[in-house]
């Protein structure tokens, strides 16, 4: 059996918030930190993802050197993982193009995320918005991935990966790549807006005030935690009448995840309290969660060079992982590379 080697994407988007950084950037530093002798960790910014919608090139520059700079300041150590962005490697838009080619009309109609994002335009949305989850696809089958962390949302495209590196295979009589396993973590919080417990925390939402960002000033998250939507009740002492009241739950199990617990322990120690109490509380310990990242952020993006040349070496040892792949998809297609 192979090594397990994990491949994992984000999009440079805007600023990270604290559901990024509960949802999957902490996973994937304990993922970083458990992997098993001759294992490896792939982390990329996914840039060729962010231009099927528009965008401006200035900021996207800077936000994938930003999102580099929030990642190793929340634990990804570019020493121990591979991180790099996306666009450095040719090789994903190469291999993308020719999944493309295996890829069926009819698997890419049924998946959601598209439906969601081209909204009432679909006839007005890029090809690339369409075609992306083939581009993902190539993500991780480009690196021979063993696994791939996902949340619920990701799991049809995921499903498709494995789909298309099937039939590649099936096609070509040919073990070309390895079919990834998803890795659901129960333990990965679904951190919800802090102004509609119904709706994800999300870095879209116009409304600062729906989430905390990782950069945030401890002023800024106390504001934020004081002025979240909730109601009157006071907290009760079992998480089960918790299920009609949105917002209450969401803090709950937000504090919660910050220390590893459970939301029983969590009501344990505030049942009957109200939440002139609760909030504050929360936001002190989301303060002191984030204090160390964004003292380390504030000192890696003092040096920009420095973010620069990391990215550059993660993407020279990507890039080398990768080739023997493309190599091999080119090869039993009867292509010549070079």
């Amino acid at each position: 059996m192979s090594a397990q080697r994990i491949v994992s994407g984000i999009q440079p988007t805007g600023d990270l918030h604290l559901g990024n950084y509960l949802g999957a950037i902490r996973r994937w530093v304990r993922m970083q930190d458990a992997l098993p002798p001759g294992g490896s960790a792939f982390y990329f910014l996914a840039d060729l993802h962010a231009i099927t919608v528009q965008n401006d090139p200035a900021k996207l520059r800077g936000a994938v050197r930003e999102m580099a700079a929030t990642l190793i300041a929340a634990g990804i150590d570019p020493t121990r993982s591979t991180l790099f962005n996306q666009a450095r490697i040719p090789a994903h838009a190469e291999l993308g193009w020719l999944l493309n080619c295996t890829a069926r009309m009819g698997w890419l109609n049924r998946m959601t995320q598209f439906k969601e994002k081209s909204g009432k335009d679909r006839e007005g949305a890029s090809v690339g918005l369409f075609a992306y989850p083939v581009l993902q696809a190539a993500d991780v089958l480009l690196y021979q991935a063993t696994h791939v962390p996902v949340g619920e949302d990701q799991k049809q495209h995921l499903e498709l990966a494995r789909d298309i590196a099937a039939k590649f295979n099936n096609d070509f009589g040919e073990e070309v790549f390895t079919l990834p396993e998803p890795l659901v973590s129960e333990e990965a919080p679904r951190v919800m807006s802090l102004r509609d417990g119904s709706a994800k925390m999300s870095k879209s939402d116009p409304s600062d005030m729906s989430r905390v960002n990782l950069t945030d000033d401890p002023d800024a998250i106390a504001q934020k935690f004081r002025k979240a939507r909730t109601d009157a009740p006071p907290l009760p002492d079992d998480p089960a009448l918790l299920e009609d009241r949105p917002e209450a739950r969401n803090l709950v199990r937000l504090y919660a995840a910050l220390e590893d617990g459970s939301a029983s322990d969590v009501l344990a120690r505030f049942a009957g309290q109200g939440f002139g109490v609760f909030k504050p509380a929360l936001a002190e310990l989301t303060i002191e969660t984030l204090r160390p990242i964004r003292a380390r952020l504030q000192t890696l993006l003092a040096d920009p060079g420095e973010i620069d040349r990391q990215l550059r070496d993660g993407a020279e040892r990507a890039a080398a992982a990768a080739e023997p792949t493309l190599n091999r998809a080119y090869q039993v297609l009867g292509l010549h590379r070079r």
